[in-house]
Protein backbone atom coordinates (compact mmCIF):
# COMPACT_ATOMS: atom_id res chain seq x y z
CA UNK A 1 0.00 0.00 0.00
CA UNK A 2 1.69 3.28 -0.88
CA UNK A 3 1.77 5.93 1.70
CA UNK A 4 0.00 8.70 1.36
CA UNK A 5 2.20 12.14 0.93
CA UNK A 6 2.48 14.55 4.35
CA UNK A 7 -0.18 17.49 4.25
CA UNK A 8 1.12 20.66 2.74
CA UNK A 9 2.19 23.31 5.31
CA UNK A 10 -0.64 25.36 6.32
CA UNK A 11 0.13 29.56 6.62
CA UNK A 12 1.56 29.31 10.59
CA UNK A 13 3.33 26.36 9.68
CA UNK A 14 5.40 28.38 6.40
CA UNK A 15 5.90 31.60 9.18
CA UNK A 16 7.54 29.14 11.55
CA UNK A 17 9.99 27.90 8.91
CA UNK A 18 10.45 31.32 7.89
CA UNK A 19 11.27 32.16 11.52
CA UNK A 20 13.79 29.44 11.68
CA UNK A 21 15.49 30.69 8.41
CA UNK A 22 15.64 34.27 10.41
CA UNK A 23 17.45 32.77 12.90
CA UNK A 24 19.88 30.90 11.40
CA UNK A 25 20.88 33.61 8.68
CA UNK A 26 20.04 36.59 10.30
CA UNK A 27 20.45 36.66 13.80
CA UNK A 28 22.95 33.97 13.58
CA UNK A 29 22.30 31.92 17.25
CA UNK A 30 23.21 28.60 17.85
CA UNK A 31 21.97 25.26 16.65
CA UNK A 32 20.51 24.80 20.27
CA UNK A 33 18.75 28.17 20.39
CA UNK A 34 16.79 27.89 16.78
CA UNK A 35 16.13 24.10 17.79
CA UNK A 36 14.59 25.88 21.43
CA UNK A 37 13.00 28.85 19.45
CA UNK A 38 11.12 26.71 16.62
CA UNK A 39 10.16 23.30 19.24
CA UNK A 40 8.33 26.55 21.48
CA UNK A 41 6.41 27.93 18.54
CA UNK A 42 5.55 24.90 16.94
CA UNK A 43 3.93 23.15 19.93
CA UNK A 44 1.59 26.88 20.01
CA UNK A 45 0.92 25.83 16.36
CA UNK A 46 0.07 22.30 17.08
CA UNK A 47 -2.05 23.85 19.98
CA UNK A 48 -3.55 26.01 17.45
CA UNK A 49 -4.29 23.23 14.75
CA UNK A 50 -5.72 21.19 17.62
CA UNK A 51 -8.37 24.05 19.21
CA UNK A 52 -9.42 24.82 14.94
CA UNK A 53 -9.35 20.94 14.32
CA UNK A 54 -7.22 21.86 10.95
CA UNK A 55 -5.16 24.15 9.05
CA UNK A 56 -4.14 27.28 10.97
CA UNK A 57 -2.81 30.77 10.58
CA UNK A 58 -1.12 33.62 12.78
CA UNK A 59 -4.84 35.36 12.85
CA UNK A 60 -5.77 32.85 14.91
CA UNK A 61 -3.34 33.35 17.77
CA UNK A 62 -5.33 35.90 20.25
CA UNK A 63 -3.91 36.79 23.66
CA UNK A 64 -6.71 34.78 25.41
CA UNK A 65 -6.10 31.76 22.96
CA UNK A 66 -2.16 32.19 24.44
CA UNK A 67 -3.84 32.32 27.95
CA UNK A 68 -5.00 28.95 27.26
CA UNK A 69 -2.54 27.44 25.89
CA UNK A 70 0.06 28.70 28.92
CA UNK A 71 -2.67 27.22 31.27
CA UNK A 72 -2.20 24.04 29.42
CA UNK A 73 0.96 23.51 30.12
CA UNK A 74 0.94 24.71 33.20
CA UNK A 75 -0.45 20.85 33.99
CA UNK A 76 2.65 19.65 33.00
CA UNK A 77 5.93 21.79 32.66
CA UNK A 78 7.70 23.81 35.44
CA UNK A 79 7.52 27.89 35.32
CA UNK A 80 10.34 27.95 34.10
CA UNK A 81 9.30 26.12 30.94
CA UNK A 82 6.56 28.17 30.59
CA UNK A 83 8.64 31.30 31.02
CA UNK A 84 10.92 29.82 27.94
CA UNK A 85 8.30 29.00 26.22
CA UNK A 86 6.45 32.80 26.37
CA UNK A 87 9.41 33.85 25.48
CA UNK A 88 10.12 32.49 22.49
CA UNK A 89 6.38 32.73 21.55
CA UNK A 90 7.64 36.76 22.21
CA UNK A 91 10.11 36.73 19.86
CA UNK A 92 8.55 35.07 17.07
CA UNK A 93 5.91 37.46 16.77
CA UNK A 94 8.27 40.24 17.33
CA UNK A 95 9.64 39.35 14.17
CA UNK A 96 6.26 38.81 12.60
CA UNK A 97 5.66 42.33 13.52
CA UNK A 98 8.86 43.52 12.34
CA UNK A 99 8.15 41.90 8.96
CA UNK A 100 4.58 43.42 8.98
CA UNK A 101 2.80 40.38 9.21
CA UNK A 102 1.17 41.22 11.89
CA UNK A 103 -0.04 44.56 14.13
CA UNK A 104 0.23 43.75 17.14
CA UNK A 105 2.19 41.36 19.24
CA UNK A 106 -0.36 39.89 21.47
CA UNK A 107 1.89 38.42 23.96
CA UNK A 108 3.93 41.46 24.91
CA UNK A 109 1.16 41.87 27.53
CA UNK A 110 1.03 38.13 28.89
CA UNK A 111 3.06 38.45 32.35
CA UNK A 112 5.90 35.96 32.55
CA UNK A 113 5.37 33.51 35.61
CA UNK A 114 6.84 34.16 38.76
CA UNK A 115 10.35 32.23 39.32
CA UNK A 116 12.20 31.71 42.25
CA UNK A 117 15.73 32.03 41.19
CA UNK A 118 18.12 29.58 41.96
CA UNK A 119 21.38 30.47 43.41
CA UNK A 120 24.47 28.89 41.52
CA UNK A 121 26.38 26.05 42.78
CA UNK A 122 29.77 26.37 43.53
CA UNK A 123 32.81 24.67 45.69
CA UNK A 124 35.08 26.11 48.53
CA UNK A 125 38.42 27.21 47.30
CA UNK A 126 39.86 23.95 49.45
CA UNK A 127 37.28 21.34 47.65
CA UNK A 128 37.95 23.11 44.19
CA UNK A 129 41.78 22.38 44.60
CA UNK A 130 41.13 18.48 45.47
CA UNK A 131 38.97 18.36 42.58
CA UNK A 132 41.88 20.21 40.31
CA UNK A 133 44.56 17.77 41.69
CA UNK A 134 42.61 14.29 40.97
CA UNK A 135 43.59 13.77 37.59
CA UNK A 136 46.74 13.62 37.91
CA UNK A 137 46.31 9.97 40.12
CA UNK A 138 43.78 9.12 37.53
CA UNK A 139 43.30 5.31 36.07
CA UNK A 140 43.83 6.69 32.78
CA UNK A 141 46.82 7.42 29.85
CA UNK A 142 49.29 9.94 30.95
CA UNK A 143 48.00 11.87 27.95
CA UNK A 144 44.59 11.74 29.43
CA UNK A 145 45.45 12.51 32.87
CA UNK A 146 47.54 15.78 31.84
CA UNK A 147 44.69 16.80 29.60
CA UNK A 148 41.77 16.48 32.35
CA UNK A 149 44.19 18.21 34.87
CA UNK A 150 44.43 21.30 31.81
CA UNK A 151 40.86 21.32 30.93
CA UNK A 152 39.71 21.78 34.98
CA UNK A 153 41.98 24.09 35.32
CA UNK A 154 41.21 25.75 32.41
CA UNK A 155 37.13 25.69 33.55
CA UNK A 156 37.91 26.90 37.09
CA UNK A 157 40.91 29.40 36.03
CA UNK A 158 39.79 30.93 33.57
CA UNK A 159 35.19 30.22 34.27
CA UNK A 160 34.38 29.06 30.71
CA UNK A 161 31.07 27.72 29.36
CA UNK A 162 31.61 24.14 28.91
CA UNK A 163 30.67 24.59 25.25
CA UNK A 164 33.28 27.51 25.46
CA UNK A 165 35.84 25.02 26.17
CA UNK A 166 35.40 21.98 23.93
CA UNK A 167 35.42 24.85 21.19
CA UNK A 168 38.50 25.72 22.03
CA UNK A 169 41.57 25.79 18.92
CA UNK A 170 45.28 25.66 19.31
CA UNK A 171 45.42 29.26 17.81
CA UNK A 172 43.09 30.60 20.59
CA UNK A 173 45.82 29.57 23.31
CA UNK A 174 48.54 32.71 23.58
CA UNK A 175 50.59 31.43 26.00
CA UNK A 176 53.15 34.14 25.81
CA UNK A 177 50.43 36.33 26.97
CA UNK A 178 48.73 33.99 28.89
CA UNK A 179 45.42 34.69 27.70
CA UNK A 180 42.65 32.47 25.62
CA UNK A 181 40.43 33.82 22.43
CA UNK A 182 36.99 32.34 23.72
CA UNK A 183 33.89 32.21 21.18
CA UNK A 184 30.92 32.76 23.58
CA UNK A 185 27.10 33.00 23.02
CA UNK A 186 25.86 34.84 20.02
CA UNK A 187 29.62 33.87 18.57
CA UNK A 188 30.82 36.78 20.41
CA UNK A 189 34.45 36.68 20.98
CA UNK A 190 36.28 37.65 24.34
CA UNK A 191 39.35 37.59 25.48
CA UNK A 192 40.07 35.71 29.12
CA UNK A 193 43.49 35.62 31.54
CA UNK A 194 45.29 32.06 31.77
CA UNK A 195 46.39 31.69 35.16
CA UNK A 196 49.76 30.27 36.16
CA UNK A 197 48.53 26.63 37.15
CA UNK A 198 46.14 26.53 33.73
CA UNK A 199 49.33 27.76 31.79
CA UNK A 200 51.37 25.20 33.29
CA UNK A 201 48.74 22.47 33.31
CA UNK A 202 48.30 23.49 29.31
CA UNK A 203 51.88 23.48 28.78
CA UNK A 204 51.88 19.82 30.06
CA UNK A 205 49.03 18.81 28.04
CA UNK A 206 50.56 19.95 25.01
CA UNK A 207 53.32 17.93 25.46
CA UNK A 208 51.74 14.62 25.10
CA UNK A 209 48.68 15.99 22.96
CA UNK A 210 50.20 14.33 19.88
CA UNK A 211 50.21 10.74 21.90
CA UNK A 212 45.88 11.31 21.82
CA UNK A 213 45.39 9.99 18.23
CA UNK A 214 43.21 6.97 16.30
CA UNK A 215 45.45 3.59 17.21
CA UNK A 216 44.27 2.14 13.68
CA UNK A 217 44.81 5.40 11.17
CA UNK A 218 47.15 7.59 13.17
CA UNK A 219 44.51 10.48 12.56
CA UNK A 220 44.59 13.39 14.74
CA UNK A 221 42.36 16.59 14.79
CA UNK A 222 45.04 19.43 13.69
CA UNK A 223 42.85 22.02 15.24
CA UNK A 224 41.45 21.26 18.16
CA UNK A 225 42.85 22.02 21.87
CA UNK A 226 41.25 18.93 23.93
CA UNK A 227 41.11 15.66 22.02
CA UNK A 228 39.68 12.54 22.89
CA UNK A 229 41.76 9.22 23.00
CA UNK A 230 41.31 8.76 19.57
CA UNK A 231 42.09 11.58 18.34
CA UNK A 232 38.80 13.81 17.85
CA UNK A 233 37.73 16.85 19.53
CA UNK A 234 36.56 16.24 22.95
CA UNK A 235 32.43 16.74 23.65
CA UNK A 236 30.68 18.34 25.72
CA UNK A 237 29.21 15.35 27.59
CA UNK A 238 32.33 13.74 27.51
CA UNK A 239 33.78 16.75 29.43
CA UNK A 240 30.63 16.42 31.68
CA UNK A 241 31.06 13.26 32.78
CA UNK A 242 35.02 13.71 33.72
CA UNK A 243 33.66 16.90 35.64
CA UNK A 244 31.35 14.63 37.88
CA UNK A 245 33.96 11.75 38.17
CA UNK A 246 36.48 13.97 39.37
CA UNK A 247 34.11 15.79 41.74
CA UNK A 248 33.41 12.21 43.34
CA UNK A 249 36.71 11.54 43.62
CA UNK A 250 38.04 14.92 44.58
CA UNK A 251 35.24 16.96 46.67
CA UNK A 252 32.75 13.77 47.34
CA UNK A 253 30.32 15.78 44.69
CA UNK A 254 28.98 13.16 42.57
CA UNK A 255 26.84 15.94 41.40
CA UNK A 256 29.26 18.68 40.37
CA UNK A 257 28.65 19.44 36.74
CA UNK A 258 31.44 22.14 34.66
CA UNK A 259 29.13 25.04 35.35
CA UNK A 260 29.60 24.88 38.72
CA UNK A 261 33.75 25.39 37.90
CA UNK A 262 32.63 28.60 36.32
CA UNK A 263 30.35 29.65 39.25
CA UNK A 264 33.10 28.66 41.78
CA UNK A 265 35.66 30.89 40.02
CA UNK A 266 33.35 34.05 39.70
CA UNK A 267 32.68 33.19 43.78
CA UNK A 268 36.20 33.06 44.80
CA UNK A 269 37.03 36.05 42.07
CA UNK A 270 34.36 38.16 44.43
CA UNK A 271 35.41 37.16 47.63
CA UNK A 272 38.97 38.14 46.77
CA UNK A 273 37.66 41.21 46.32
CA UNK A 274 37.27 41.41 42.36
CA UNK A 275 35.11 43.99 40.57
CA UNK A 276 31.22 43.02 39.80
CA UNK A 277 32.55 44.75 35.89
CA UNK A 278 35.92 42.85 35.74
CA UNK A 279 33.82 39.32 36.27
CA UNK A 280 31.17 40.00 34.33
CA UNK A 281 33.82 40.42 31.53
CA UNK A 282 35.68 37.29 32.51
CA UNK A 283 32.46 35.49 31.75
CA UNK A 284 30.83 36.96 28.94
CA UNK A 285 27.96 38.08 30.84
CA UNK A 286 25.93 40.46 28.41
CA UNK A 287 24.06 41.71 31.68
CA UNK A 288 25.61 42.88 34.92
CA UNK A 289 22.22 41.32 36.42
CA UNK A 290 23.68 37.77 35.53
CA UNK A 291 26.75 38.49 37.45
CA UNK A 292 25.26 40.21 40.80
CA UNK A 293 23.92 36.66 41.51
CA UNK A 294 27.25 35.99 42.60
CA UNK A 295 26.94 38.81 45.50
CA UNK A 296 24.13 36.52 46.61
CA UNK A 297 26.43 33.64 47.27
CA UNK A 298 29.12 35.95 48.52
CA UNK A 299 26.48 37.48 51.50
CA UNK A 300 25.12 33.77 52.33
CA UNK A 301 28.62 32.26 53.24
CA UNK A 302 29.61 35.96 54.82
CA UNK A 303 26.44 34.90 56.97
CA UNK A 304 27.28 31.35 57.98
CA UNK A 305 30.68 32.57 58.74
CA UNK A 306 29.23 35.79 60.62
CA UNK A 307 27.22 32.86 62.83
CA UNK A 308 30.51 30.77 63.43
CA UNK A 309 32.66 33.12 64.35
CA UNK A 310 30.85 36.68 65.46
CA UNK A 311 30.46 36.58 69.84
CA UNK A 312 27.14 38.48 69.55
CA UNK A 313 25.77 35.45 67.26
CA UNK A 314 26.78 33.31 69.48
CA UNK A 315 24.88 34.84 72.49
CA UNK A 316 22.20 35.56 70.27
CA UNK A 317 21.92 31.52 68.99
CA UNK A 318 22.30 30.32 72.96
CA UNK A 319 19.80 32.44 73.52
CA UNK A 320 17.27 31.13 70.51
CA UNK A 321 17.96 27.42 72.04
CA UNK A 322 17.21 28.48 75.40
CA UNK A 323 13.97 29.87 74.29
CA UNK A 324 14.37 33.30 75.38
CA UNK A 325 14.01 36.39 73.65
CA UNK A 326 16.38 37.96 71.86
CA UNK A 327 17.43 41.07 73.56
CA UNK A 328 17.51 44.74 72.18
CA UNK A 329 20.11 47.00 71.33
CA UNK A 330 20.08 50.26 72.76
CA UNK A 331 22.63 51.46 70.09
Amino acid sequence: MQAEPPPAPDALERLVQRFREHLVSERRASPHTVAAYVHDVSSLAAYVRERRGGAASVDDIDKLLLRSFLAELSRTVSPSTIGRKLASVRTFFGWLERESVVRKNPAAALASPKLRRKLPTFLSADAAGEVMSVPLDAAVTQAERVRDAALLEVLYGSGLRVSELVGLDLDHVALERDELRVLGKGKKERLVPLGTKAREAILAYLGLRPELRNERTGTQDGRALFLGRRGTRLGVRRVQTLVQRYGALGAGRSDLHPHALRHSCATHLLEGGADLRAIQELLGHSSLATTQRYTHVSLDQLMRVYDRAHPLAHRANARRERGSPPRSSSR
